[in-house]
């Protein structure tokens, strides 16, 4: 079996620096972490999990917790876009990643499972925060990290700015004339709940009272109810002439449901997106739409927990990040 030692010895440096080089270690040139990893390659050199456990009492495996309602798991294109950003970020540092979780997950003892199967933290992702099961792992002493929920100034997490998102489209469409504004929004969540209060003292700054019947529910990455509650705006006495949607994914609902009426998005009636997919810009007319980092995102989760579980201090709790807009074709100017 290949050692540290022997590859090392072939590289010509010291155990020290083909270990630090090995887990991806700032102190270690990039031009000389290639050169030794492809030597460790070309060796067959293949870590002792079993030794770096004992030694480090830790397994170098953390969990994901990613409660998916749509069922689209990681072909949601935002959501996946930060989980292929984990991974790399975890492969990196040469962490494995498993996703837990049940169908029932209401009851499911997540906290139990992790102990059990040594995880040595855990990333959650999507789910109910105010669950009991969710805030008991909270509550533990397993390194966790968050998206999207601040928990307390102990606990690590990365926020998406959608104060500053919602911010931006809002703005937008008002400099565009827009004065009758519908909004559909994804289920109630703290992310739904930031939105909707910013949309809200926005156009109020713009001078802007919207009827409470502008306001529909829908659901995150669902087009079946954008479709539907788009019908109920547009048969309104008094229709609105844009309408912000869940995510860009939703949108798709509210098309089909303005082809039936042979309105034009753009042209006839404006929409606005969120999240800035792939999808969004492939559209005619690009959608207008809020890009979020999910990228940056992603690697910022997988380097906060890294940090707690290496027993790093020199991280931030929380930080948050920005996105940006993507004017798109389908507001139009009035």
């Amino acid at each position: 079996m290949v050692t540290l030692k022997d590859v090392a010895r072939e590289c010509g440096v010291s155990f020290s620096t083909v270990s630090k080089a090995l887990k991806g270690s700032h102190e270690i040139s990039e031009e000389k972490m290639r050169f030794i990893r492809e030597k460790a390659e070309s060796m067959g050199y293949r870590p002792n999990i079993a030794a770096r456990t004992l030694r480090t009492n830790r397994t170098n495996d953390v969990a994901i917790i990613f409660e998916d309602k749509t069922g689209s798991g990681i072909q949601h294109q935002y959501f996946g876009k930060i989980l292929s950003a984990i991974q790399n970020a975890f492969q990196e540092k040469e962490y494995e990643i498993t996703f837990i979780g049940r169908n029932n997950v209401q009851n499911f003892d997540y906290l139990n499972h992790i102990l059990s199967r040594n995880f040595d933290g855990v990333v959650i992702l999507a789910t109910d925060f105010s669950r009991k099961n969710i805030q008991t792992i909270l509550k533990s002493e397993v390194p966790t990290v968050c998206l999207d929920y601040y928990f307390d100034e102990k606990h690590a997490c990365v926020l998406s700015d959608n104060e500053t998102a919602m911010k931006t489209l809002v703005e937008y469409v008002v400099s565009r004339g827009h004065k009758k504004v519908a909004m559909i929004h994804g289920e109630k969540t703290e992310v739904t709940q930031k939105r909707i209060e910013v949309f809200r003292q926005e156009m109020s700054r713009n001078g802007l009272k919207i009827p409470e019947n502008y306001f529909m529910e829908g659901l995150y990455h669902d087009p079946e109810t954008s479709a539907e509650a788009t019908a109920v705006l547009l048969d309104l006495p008094d229709p609105p002439t844009c309408i912000f949607y869940p995510d860009d994914y939703s949108v798709l609902g509210g098309i089909r449901e303005l082809n039936v009426r042979n309105l034009k998005p753009g042209k006839d009636i404006s929409i606005v997106g969120f999240d800035g997919i792939m999808l969004s810009s492939m559209m005619i007319p690009a959608l207008t739409t809020y890009e979020q980092d999910g990228t940056k995102i992603g690697r910022m989760l997988a380097e906060k927990l890294i940090s707690q579980i290496e027993g790093g201090e020199d991280y931030s709790r929380c930080d948050t990040v920005s996105g940006r807009i993507l004017t798109g074709g389908t507001v139009a100017e009035l």
